[in-house]
Parts: structure tokens; sequence; C-alpha cells
């Protein structure tokens, strides 16, 4: 069972126990994540679960698509090297540990 840190822009952390396969949006939205809205309920098409990365996990987690690469360039927050939709992150074993940022702002 991975588990997942969810950072806020304070600073707080939250980590939760994860099912494989879920998404790490789906997995916050279930659990009540601050920062985390996934207005679309994951079909690509809001940009609300908006997450940076954690360095360490970047090159597990893989670079966005193409359509997730466009939609994150809609999005109200910055985007970094490591931005991704949390709703097209599926979670695995090796995932373990992942540690997610949430911006300031989603929508």
């Amino acid at each position: 069972m991975p588990k997942v840190t969810y950072v806020a822009v304070d600073g707080s952390r939250c980590s939760i126990d994860a099912t494989v396969g879920d998404s790490v949006m789906s997995t916050a939205v279930r659990n009540g994540v601050p920062g985390i809205v996934g207005e679309c309920g994951g079909n690509m098409s809001c940009a609300t679960c908006h997450v940076y990365v954690d360095a360490e996990f970047a090159a597990r987690v893989g670079p966005p698509g193409d359509l997730e690469d466009a939609m994150l360039d809609l999005g109200v927050s910055d985007r970094r090297d490591t931005s991704r939709l949390s709703c097209q992150i599926a979670l695995t074993d090796a995932l373990d540990g992942l540690i997610v940022t949430t911006p300031e702002e989603q929508s």
C-alpha cells in the first residue's frame, strides 16, 4: 500500500495510505486533503488538481503526456518542471512515499 504525503502551501503535511491503481487526486479528494479540488473528477479538463511532485519522485512519476501538458499551461498556478495533474498519477508500490505539494491557488 503506497503512502502519499500532501504538503500544503503553509508547509503542513497530510500523509495517507493509498490504494494501488487509484490516482493521487482521487486519494486526496476522498480523504479531504485541502488544496486539491479535482473539479472535473479526473477527466483532465480543469487543472484544479495541479501538484508539484517532489524532485526525488519526478523520474518515477514521469513527465506529463501531451494533453496534460496543455492543461498545465492553462492552470492558474505557476508551472514548474515537476508540475503534474494529480488525476494523471496512478499510484503504484514504486511510488510509496510520494510527496506532492499543492500550489497556492487551484481555481
